[in-house]
């Protein structure tokens, strides 16, 4: 029980120096971190071997220990033949039986194509506002200011709840390390009644976003096999089915063609009136933006008019896209051939409440039965991820989240789902169903996360440091 009355936090001294903080001391490691291709274990399998998980650890706890927070303690945990987690934690500074659990990951994308010719993803370039390359929004600033929103309210001598941090090494790969790490140092973490992870998105830069849900995703490679080898196509078409068309025609079974609608009924979910509501307030607050901030080739537009209906779509609608194919050869190597096979990534996002791994099972016994022609149709490493819907919001957090938004953006927050997947979401919310989230993160307009160009808006990103600050002093006042 907390014996703690409440001290305000002065906004106008925060600002000040957290200001200072990041332009003088996050700023300056960031661009080291963005230079380390310290790719996620799916993207590179020798991670540990090439060492770079390992340099992006070391710079972060290195940054870390050297806060001024009293009684901060910062450990490396590395369970054999797992990437590393950093684990952190901040005792009390008032007797408290309270816990908030704050979270960001150390790993990065790949490379991906199409980066402007002076950019690149290990090259650190600031333009303004923005720091370009990959993994400063996402998520490498997390740690910073996480840590930063602790030491604002250590120097303000505003007491806090105990705290632990944890940054992990493998979220872009699933996340599927982390479950041994939170059983092994359960004992540790105790049970959190807030946890805040900044591993989200924004739908504009001029507010605080809090995300209401994430979906999750199911995802495998499709492949369709009609030949032992290449031959004339001149000979072969009209005779032999192109295995491309099969794929296409199998592909079918799960989306329409024409309005991208993902068909199984499993699949999909009726809507809560709640985020319903809370889809057409984002929609007014964002206009043409939900769609207007992706670079669509002149003359292109997005799926829908509705603006609600786009919100709806991108955070309970399950949605397709194909990440990768195989077997079509470049074009400057494209003869006069009929493939004998062709392969594809899929990627299907899940609405949030659809459990990830019966979707994988669905996809595959969906796409894989009846070959057309007799063809050799496989659906291989499938995988599924749960998503996650917030429980109702504690008037207390509202508030908070409401006064924060205020005090560091100067405009009432809003709420939103997130068309994207955080597995920890899902675990935590079944380990600590009591739990309050805020889930917030820097991920804006054109900001390409997992994409080229990819940048983080420095501004948004000190006010979001802020507004952890005063959440984390509001929560143990309100909590008590």
């Amino acid at each position: 029980m907390s014996t703690q009355t409440g001290t305000k936090l002065d906004v106008k001294a925060a600002t000040t120096w957290i200001e200072d903080v990041w332009e003088k001391e996050i700023y300056p490691t960031l661009e080291e971190y963005v230079a380390i291709p310290n790719k996620s274990p799916l993207f590179d399998a020798k991670w540990k071997e090439n060492g770079h998980m390992d340099r992006a650890a070391t710079l972060i706890e290195d940054w870390c220990r050297k806060r001024k927070i009293p009684g901060l303690q910062v450990e490396r945990v590395e369970l054999e033949g797992r990437t590393p987690l950093i684990y952190m934690e901040i005792p009390a500074r008032v007797e408290s039986d309270t816990t908030v659990l704050l979270y960001g990951h150390l790993d990065k994308q790949p490379e991906m194509v199409g980066w402007r010719d002076d950019l690149g993803p290990w090259k650190p370039v600031r333009e303004g506002d923005r720091l370009y390359g990959r993994g400063g929004a996402d998520d490498g600033y997390a740690a910073f200011a996480s840590l930063t929103a602790l030491e604002v309210l250590a120097r303000q001598g505003i007491p806090h709840a105990r705290c632990v941090v944890l940054i992990e090494g493998c979220e872009e790969s699933g996340s599927y390390d982390l479950p041994f790490y939170i059983d092994h140092l359960a004992d540790r973490i105790g049970k959190p009644n807030l946890v805040v992870c900044l591993d989200s998105g924004c739908g504009d830069y001029d507010r605080l976003w809090s995300t209401t849900s994430l979906r999750g995703m199911a995802s495998g490679e499709l492949k369709v096999e009609i030949l032992r080898e290449g031959v004339h196509s001149g000979d072969a078409s009209g005779v032999v089915p192109d295995s491309f068309r099969i794929l296409r025609s199998v592909l079918s079974r799960l989306e329409d063609a024409e309005t991208g609608e993902i068909k199984p009924k499993e699949l999909r979910v009726e809507i809560p009136a709640q985020r319903v509501e809370q889809a057409g307030v984002a929609a007014r607050v964002l206009g043409e933006a939900v769609h207007a901030k992706f670079p669509f080739e002149k003359g292109a537009g997005p799926i829908a008019a509705d603006i609600t209906e786009l919100v709806l779509n991108r955070t309970w609608r399950p949605a397709l896209a194909v990440t990768g194919v195989d077997g079509l050869p470049a074009l400057a190597n494209a003869g006069n051939v009929l493939r004998p096979q062709t392969a594809m990534k899929l990627s299907l996002r899940l609405p949030p409440t659809v459990d990830g791994e019966k979707a994988a099972q669905v996809l595959k016994e969906l796409l894989e039965a009846n070959p057309p022609y007799g063809a050799k149709v496989s659906f291989q490493g499938a995988e599924g991820c749960d998503g996650w819907d917030a429980p109702p919001l504690a008037s207390w957090l509202e508030e908070a989240v409401a006064a924060a938004s205020q005090s560091f953006f100067g405009q009432e927050p809003a709420y939103m789902g997130e068309g994207g997947t955080i597995p920890f979401m899902g675990m935590l919310g079944e380990k600590f169903p009591e739990a309050q989230f805020l889930i917030t993160g820097v991920l804006g307009p054109e900001s390409n996360a997992h994409g080229p160009n990819e940048f983080l808006h420095i501004p948004t990103a000190k006010r979001l440091t802020g507004c952890v600050a005063h959440v984390l002093a509001e929560h143990l006042v309100r909590t008590s």
